[in-house]
């Protein structure tokens, strides 16, 4: 189950991406520059880590029958 759900977390990392690329924080409180670059992938993953763990998009429950039903034919 941790790994459907750290895979659902990557996919919305994937779409929270292109939202953060959208904001124009140059004129922001930290001023953009290359610290805030460094750091926003990892302040995506972790805003996607939490938005999974609250319920996410419901991907991790699907995932995971799905791996399921995979270990089954492989026995």
């Amino acid at each position: 189950m941790k790994a459907a759900q750290d895979f659902e977390a990557m996919a919305i990392g994937q779409m929270l991406e292109p939202m953060f690329d959208t904001v124009d924080t140059a004129k922001g409180l930290l001023g953009g520059g290359a610290a805030e670059e460094t750091f926003k992938p990892m302040l995506i993953t972790e805003m996607a880590k939490q938005v999974e763990q609250r319920g996410g998009l419901g991907l991790a429950d699907s995932i995971y029958a799905q791996m399921l039903k995979m270990q089954e034919k492989h026995r």
